[in-house]
Formats: structure tokens, C-alpha cells, sequence
């Protein structure tokens, strides 16, 4: 049985962590001009879980995102998302993206299914035209984020966590393997963040792989199966409990006490 057919795979279990991993992150560094943004960072995330990436601003946390979306290249250092360069992997459409900040003009007279709609592209031919299995798609994604009563409005009239929820109906109606988003409760309103967190449980046990850089620290273990600590480099990866333990937090964020 697979996951999303009645059974959900148990968060943390020993199944999850045997298996290949989905985002293989194996010593990337990144410089831009004279400044080291990561430095031999190694991960790998598998199929059916949720990884939080967490550190202070500046940290690398998107660096290594886009380096897992392969809008960066690493130098040394070699990432791939299910065995093949993560950009041929975004070409395909395996690969959906939130960003923290969406680069929209909220006043341009489009809808939130417009927004939604565009989830489909990887899939249609150049005339961009969906068929009715694609506007079915469109149509469970915005019931899923609980949109559809305004999936007509033009989008720049939603709050700030109504927007966000749109941006990630969108990443669901791509039905990519592998979702990356970066700061996705920053500014969304409580429901949203409960919906969004009950999303993203849910794409996981249908077999997800699913990575979030997120500063709310106190949510963590109740979004996320794994965490990644960074500064300037992977800290560690363990779990949410484990990685957010005050002593693990001070030396990402540079609260260490003296030595002895």
C-alpha cells in the first residue's frame, strides 16, 4: 500500500530513513564575490518527510535552498534531487517552490485560480490551454488550502496568509515529488499557519519530500520529521526536539558562553 491509499508512514520511523534519499546534498559550497554564503554543507532528505531548515539571518538557509532548486551551483559540491541535477529535475516539474516573498504586482487584474492555474504549466503545451483534468486539479488544490469561495477575487485583495495559502495551492497543483519553501508562516495569520501545517502533514504521508526554512522554532516539531541547523554550513540534522535544544540553539546563533 502506498502512502496516501489509507496507510501514512510513521514520522521519524526507521522505513523512512533506510530509503534512497529524494534531496542529496553532499559537500556545497557557495561564494557570491568575496563572501562565503555556504561552506561544505552536506544533507539528504527522503521521501515521505518534512525537514525545517532553521538558523539566523544570514545563516545559508537560503542559499541551500536554492542550491536544492539549482538556481545556485555549488563550487565544490554536487546536489541531486532524485539522482539527477536539481535543474533538470525543476525542467520536469518535479520540484515546486514557495517563495517568502512572492514577486507579484498585486494590483495586475489576475485571480487567485489564475495564480493556482499556473501550477499547471509544466504539463501543457505552448498554448498554455488547461484541459478539465488540469482545472480538476486547480479546482482540489483550492479546496485544499480552503480558497475556493475566493478563488475569483483578484488576488492582491487576500491577506497576507490568504496569499500565501494561494501560492502553495499552486505548488500542490504541480503534483511535484519535492516541495521547497522558504519562510511560509512568516506574516500568515494563525488559521493559515494551522492549514498550511496540516497541508504539508498531509503531502508528506502521501510520500512528499518536503523542506521549509521556518524562525518559528516553538512550531517546529509539530510541522517537521527533521531539522537542519545552519550557520554558514549543516550544524547538525536531527530531530526538531533535538536541534532546537537551547544549548544546539547557542551555537548557531552565537550565544555560546565564554570557554572555561
Amino acid at each position: 500500500m502506498q502512502p496516501g491509499d489509507g496507510e501514512s508512514p510513521a514520522r521519524g520511523s526507521a522505513r523512512d530513513r533506510s530509503a534512497a534519499p529524494v534531496i542529496d546534498v553532499r559537500g556545497a559550497s557557495v561564494r557570491y564575490g568575496p563572501v562565503r554564503a555556504l561552506r561544505e554543507a552536506t544533507a539528504a532528505v527522503g521521501s515521505g518527510r518534512v525537514c525545517g531548515l532553521v538558523g539566523m539571518n544570514g545563516s545559508g538557509k537560503s542559499t541551500l535552498m536554492k542550491v536544492m532548486l539549482g538556481l545556485v551551483r555549488p563550487d565544490p559540491g554536487q546536489v541531486l534531487i532524485n539522482g539527477a541535477p536539481p535543474s533538470s529535475a525543476r525542467r520536469r516539474g518535479q520540484v515546486a517552490y514557495v517563495p517568502q516573498r512572492e514577486d507579484v504586482d498585486w494590483d495586475f487584474p489576475v485571480s487567485v485560480r489564475d495564480v493556482v492555474d499556473t501550477g499547471r504549466y509544466p504539463y501543457l503545451g505552448t498554448a498554455r490551454r488547461l484541459r478539465r483534468r488540469d482545472k480538476q486539479i486547480v479546482a482540489e488544490a483550492l479546496e485544499r488550502v480552503e480558497l475556493t469561495k475566493l478563488a475569483g477575487r483578484q488576488i492582491g485583495q487576500l491577506s497576507g496568509g490568504q496569499r500565501k495559502r494561494a501560492f502553495v495551492a499552486r505548488a500542490i497543483a504541480q503534483q511535484a515529488p519535492v516541495l521547497l519553501l522558504d519562510e511560509p508562516f512568516a506574516g500568515v495569520d494563525e488559521p493559515s499557519q494551522r492549514t498550511i501545517t496540516r497541508l504539508l502533514r498531509e503531502l508528506a504521508a502521501q510520500g512528499a519530500t518536503i523542506v521549509l526554512a521556518t524562525h518559528d522554532l516553538a512550531g517546529l516539531p509539530d510541522v517537521a520529521d527533521e531539522a537542519i541547523l545552519m550557520a554558514g554550513t549543516v550544524l547538525m540534522h536531527a530531530a526538531p526536539e533535538e536541534v532546537i535544544r537551547p544549548e544546539n540553539l547557542a551555537r548557531a546563533f552565537g550565544l555560546e558562553g565564554p570557554a572555561a
